[in-house]
C-alpha cells in the first residue's frame, strides 16, 4: 500500500489499521533527554488542548502508544504537518512547527507520556506581579478616545495583544501576553481587559491608560483556556470588577483571583468522576466559563466528566458548587438572548446542552446531527418565524444549526433544531459564527476547510431567511504564496473569527497566517457588506480572536 493511501485510510476511517510496513518503521522509537524535553513542551503547547495531557483524547482522538506505533512515523508526520479534514490544523503548513519539530512530535507520541507538572498556591504567588499599583492607575480615561469601542486583537503565535481604536482604526498599543492567547474578557465596567494564554498566564490591561498596558499578571496553571470576571450586581451584592476566575486544563482546576490585582485567592480541583460511568479522571479540564447575570455565580464546564458547575463566589474562601450532569466532552458555548440559558457544545458527542441558570438544571440536550459543533459563543437571532434562536457551526461538517431557546413564548420550538443550513461545498472547518443586533446578517468562517477556495471565504447568512446569501472572498493581496525566513513558501489560512464594533455597523475579521508574515484586519460594513478598511501593520502577526469592549461587557453575540 502506498503511503498516500495509508494516510487516506487513517484519515477517513479514524482507525489505525495500517500496514505492517508502517509499524515496522517505528519499532524502536526513542528520544534522548534534550529531545524529550523539547517534545514535551511542544506537545503541551500545541497538542494537549485537543488530545489531552495524558493523550486520552476529547475534541481530538486519543493517542495511545499502540495506535500511534501502528501508524508509524511517516504517516504521523504527514498528518501533523498537513492537518486533517476533521479540523486538525496543519502545524507545518502554517509555520508553527518546522519539519524537524514535526518529525520529533511524530516520534514523541509513540512513547509513554511523561507525568505532567503540578502547581500549588505557592507556585502561583511566585509568579504574581502587580506592575502598576491600583492607586497609581488613572482616575479617569486618558487620551480622549472612545475606549468602549476599543478592540483587543489576539496576535496568537507571537504572544501579544493589539489594542485597536474602533473609531480611528489605529493600533494604540501592543501588549505582551502569554503563549498562544486563547480569549480576552473584560471586567463588568469594561475598564480592564483580562487575558489568558495557553500557558496559564493571566494578565490584565488597563484600557483607561493613554497607552493601555499590563498592570498585573500571574501564572495560574500550566495550561489554560478560559477566563471571566464577576458580573452580578443585585440583592446579593455588587461584584462588578471584584473577582476573576481562570479555568485550567492542567492541573485541572478553578483558580479565583482578586479583580484589581490578580492576587490568587482560591484553588478548587476539578478532578472527579464522569457523570455517566462513574469513572475517576484526573484530567477533568475546565473549558468555557461565563458569568451569570442572575446570581453571584460562574457557569463552568468540566470537559471530561460531562458536568456543568454553578460556582457561587459570594464567600470566596468557602464556595458553594452546584454540579449538573450534562454530557461529554463539554467545550465552548454562550448565552441565549435572555441570558438565562447557557448553551454549550459537547462536541465529541455532537450535542448541545442547554442549562437553565435560574432553575439550576438542564433545560434540554439537542443532537446537532453533524460532526463536532464548535460555537465559540454561538450566535443569537430573534427570528420572526421561530422566536429567539441560538446557532452553532461545526468543525467537521458544513452544517449550521439553529436551536429554539424560548420555552415560555415558543414552547414548540424550545430545545429543538428549527433550522439547518448547509455551507457551500463539502467538509467543515468552521470555527466561529457571530452577529449583532445592529446587523441584518450572520457571519461564519471556515479556516480549517482543506479546500483553498472554501477556506478563504466569509459566509454571509441572512437573519430573516436563515440562508447563505453571499460569500466574500479574501482580498487577492493575501491569496498568493509568501516566503518565510527558511525559504519555505506558505499560504495564509484565511479569514478567522468575527467581532462587531459597539453599534454593530461594522464587522471585523482577521487574515490568519504564518507568524513571520504580517497580515491585516478586514473591516466590513455589516449591512452593505462592502470592505470599508484594511488595517495593515507590521506588528499584525497571526491575528486571530477579536473582542470589542462594549460587546464583551454585555455579552452581545
Amino acid at each position: 500500500m502506498k503511503m498516500k493511501a495509508k494516510i487516506a485510510l487513517a484519515l477517513m476511517s479514524g482507525t489505525l489499521l495500517l500496514s505492517q510496513q508502517a509499524a515496522a518503521d517505528t519499532k524502536a522509537v526513542s528520544l534522548n533527554e534534550a529531545e524529550l524535553k523539547e517534545a514535551t513542551q511542544v506537545y503541551f503547547d500545541r497538542c494537549a488542548g485537543c488530545h489531552g495531557m495524558l493523550r486520552k483524547g476529547a475534541l481530538g482522538p486519543e493517542l495511545g502508544e499502540a495506535k500511534t506505533k501502528a501508524m508509524g512515523t511517516q504517516v504521523l508526520e504527514t498528518i501533523i504537518f498537513n492537518g486533517t479534514p476533521g479540523g486538525m490544523p496543519g502545524w507545518g503548513k502554517s509555520g508553527e512547527l518546522t519539519k524537524a519539530e514535526t518529525n520529533l512530535m511524530a516520534r514523541y507520541i509513540q512513547t509513554t507520556p511523561p507525568p505532567p507538572p503540578e502547581k500549588s498556591m505557592a507556585d502561583m504567588k511566585k509568579s504574581w506581579k502587580v506592575l502598576i499599583p491600583v492607586d497609581k492607575r488613572p482616575a479617569k480615561p486618558e487620551g480622549g478616545r472612545n475606549w468602549k469601542n476599543y478592540f483587543g486583537i489576539i496576535l496568537r503565535d507571537v504572544g501579544k495583544i493589539a489594542i485597536v481604536d474602533g473609531d480611528k482604526k489605529d493600533i494604540i498599543s501592543v501588549v505582551d501576553s502569554g503563549f498562544a492567547t486563547h480569549i480576552l474578557r473584560t471586567s463588568k465596567s469594561g475598564r480592564y481587559m483580562y487575558v489568558i494564554g495557553r500557558d496559564g498566564k493571566a494578565s490584565m490591561i488597563d484600557l483607561w491608560m493613554k497607552k493601555p498596558e499590563n498592570v498585573a499578571e500571574i501564572r495560574t496553571c500550566n495550561d489554560a483556556r478560559s477566563i471571566d470576571t464577576s458580573k452580578y450586581n443585585g440583592p446579593k451584592g455588587n461584584y462588578d470588577d471584584k473577582l476573576v476566575v481562570v479555568g485550567c486544563y492542567w492541573p485541572p482546576s478553578i483558580v479565583v483571583l482578586d479583580g484589581p490585582t490578580l492576587e490568587p485567592k482560591k484553588i478548587v480541583s476539578t478532578a472527579s468522576y464522569t457523570y455517566d460511568t462513574g469513572e475517576y479522571t484526573r484530567e477533568a479540564r475546565v473549558a468555557a466559563i461565563v458569568a451569570s447575570h442572575h446570581d453571584p455565580e460562574w457557569v463552568i464546564n468540566i470537559k471530561e466528566t460531562g458536568q456543568v458547575w454553578l460556582y457561587d463566589y459570594e464567600d470566596v474562601a468557602n464556595p458553594k458548587i452546584t454540579m449538573i450532569d450534562a454530557e461529554r466532552f463539554l467545550h465552548d458555548g454562550g448565552w441565549d438572548l435572555s441570558k438565562r440559558y447557557f448553551l454549550v457544545a459537547a462536541n465529541a458527542k455532537n450535542k448541545v446542552v442547554a442549562v437553565d441558570t435560574v432553575e439550576k438544571k438542564i433545560a434540554g440536550i439537542i443532537e446537532t446531527g453533524a460532526n463536532k459543533p464548535h460555537p465559540g459563543r454561538g450566535v443569537n437571532v430573534d427570528s420572526k418565524k421561530y422566536g429567539p434562536i441560538w446557532g452553532t457551526g461545526h468543525i467537521g461538517a458544513n452544517s449550521i444549526v439553529f436551536i429554539g431557546t424560548d420555552p415560555e413564548k415558543h414552547p414548540d420550538n424550545a430545545w429543538k433544531i428549527v433550522k439547518t443550513i448547509k455551507l457551500p461545498g463539502k467538509g467543515g472547518g468552521n470555527l466561529f459564527i457571530k452577529s449583532h443586533p445592529g446587523s441584518k446578517y450572520i457571519f461564519a468562517d471556515r479556516p480549517l476547510n482543506p479546500d483553498r477556495k472554501l477556506q478563504t471565504q466569509i459566509y454571509v447568512i441572512d437573519k430573516a431567511t436563515l440562508e447563505v446569501v453571499k460569500t466574500l472572498p479574501m482580498p487577492d493581496e493575501f491569496r498568493g504564496e509568501f516566503k518565510t525566513s527558511d525559504g519555505s513558501k506558505v499560504k495564509l489560512r484565511g479569514p478567522v473569527h468575527f467581532e462587531f464594533n459597539a453599534d454593530g455597523s461594522e464587522v471585523w475579521t482577521t487574515v490568519w497566517g504564518h507568524k513571520e508574515i504580517p497580515t491585516a484586519i478586514l473591516v466590513y460594513d455589516s449591512n452593505t457588506l462592502k470592505l470599508k478598511t484594511t488595517i495593515k501593520d507590521k506588528r499584525l502577526l497571526t491575528p486571530t480572536g477579536k473582542f470589542n469592549v462594549a460587546n464583551t461587557m454585555d455579552d452581545i453575540y
